[in-house]
């Protein structure tokens, strides 16, 4: 079975950095894909960022793109997302996920296994 654990969540302020990790186990971590998504309240999870399994080629989202960096570690099976510049609007529940297909989708249901979010709240 398949587990993804993420941490590093907290609160900042706008303009600050923080880093989330995801600690995947129960799978070899190089042969999936991995993702994070984001949930703010109220609203529907979107996606964040992507990486292929060796970590070369990542895609983001428009909203993040320039102040989001989504890289991996294989030897130590986690996966990370650096955030800089920090705004209001990414006050969410971030969630890695992991795609064993590949393909650095971002839709959600290609994405076979979850973490448990969480959570990073930004104030202004």
């Amino acid at each position: 079975q398949v587990q993804l654990v993420e941490s590093g969540g907290g609160l900042v302020q706008a303009g600050d950095s923080l880093r989330v990790s995801c600690l995947v186990s129960g799978r070899s971590f190089g042969s999936v894909y991995m993702g994070w998504f984001r949930q703010a309240p109220g609203k529907e999870r979107e996606f964040v960022a992507a990486v292929t399994r060796r970590g070369l080629t990542t895609t983001y989202a428009d909203s993040v793109k320039g102040r989001f960096t989504i890289y991996r570690d294989n030897a130590k099976n986690t996966v990370y997302l650096q955030m800089n510049n920090l705004k209001p609007e990414d006050t969410a529940v971030y969630y890695c996920a992991a795609d064993p297909e590949g393909g650095l989708s971002p839709r959600i249901y290609t994405y076979d296994y979850w973490g448990q979010g969480t959570q990073v709240t930004v104030s202004s």
